[in-house]
Formats: structure tokens, C-alpha cells, sequence
């Protein structure tokens, strides 16, 4: 199941990440999503884990914790919204 997290502090690593979902049991990935340009977080990332009953677990126990000092938002992934491409210029 793929895990969103969201209003990550923004200096969270994706090691950071990982070890704060390693404890409910096994992760595929954990990533923090960062700005293409500046590198920079975006202040939320995704987390894989194979085990759906491990995920939910994780998700229902870190749902609203605090993460240095901010509340983390944390639900299953939905897919991406199809957005209109192109700039609308004539």
C-alpha cells in the first residue's frame, strides 16, 4: 500500500522517514519529496509497504503524532488528479 505523508518538518530525510515506519514492518520505499530546482522539501512524502494490515497499523498510529513540532498527516495515496497540460496561451 502506498502510504502519504503529509506537513513533514521540512529538513525530514528519507532515512528519517523510513525509520519513523520501519517499527509497523517492511518497507518497499519511503521518499520525501523534494522541488526539482532547489532541492529543497516539499514538506511531504510517500512511504510503500507490501503488508496492507502493517500499513493500515502504521497509518492509524502515526495519523495526527507530532513530528518536531508539526502534526503529521498520514492516509493512503490517492492517484494524481489528471490536470489540463499547457499553459493557456494564445
Amino acid at each position: 500500500m502506498r502510504i502519504y505523508v503529509g506537513n513533514l518538518p521540512y529538513s525530514v530525510t528519507d532515512d528519517e522517514l523510513r525509520d519513523i515506519f520501519s517499527g509497523f514492518g517492511e518497507l518497499a520505499s519511503a521518499e520525501v519529496i523534494k522541488d526539482k530546482f532547489s532541492g529543497q522539501s516539499k514538506g511531504f512524502g510517500f512511504v510503500d509497504m507490501p503488508n496492507n494490515s502493517e500499513a493500515d497499523t502504521a497509518i492509524k498510529a502515526l495519523n495526527e503524532s507530532e513530528m518536531k513540532g508539526r502534526k503529521l498527516t498520514v492516509n493512503e495515496a490517492r492517484p494524481r488528479a489528471e490536470r489540463p497540460r499547457g499553459g493557456g496561451r494564445y
